[in-house]
């Protein structure tokens, strides 16, 4: 297993609705960690990069209703 982290910055501030459907995100095979912080809109995903890509993450929030609009470099 090969852990990474991706960081992104997200635009609307997340629904209830929202935060519900990453609860299910968080289950899927490969994410270790998602980490809000809400007084940067940004989110932290930690994830297996033998499993998934920065990429596919971005796709699976964007699904649960995530607004992402960039990545950004983790300091």
């Amino acid at each position: 297993m090969t852990s990474l982290d991706v960081l992104f910055r997200y635009g609307a501030p997340p629904t209830e609705g929202a935060m519900r459907a990453v609860d299910s995100v968080r289950e899927v095979y490969g994410i270790r960690r998602i980490q809000f912080n809400g007084r940067e809109h940004t989110l932290r995903v930690e994830f297996d990069a033998s499993r998934l890509n920065e990429n596919t993450v971005a796709g699976l929030l964007r699904r649960a209703g995530i607004d992402v609009q960039e990545k950004l470099a983790l300091a």
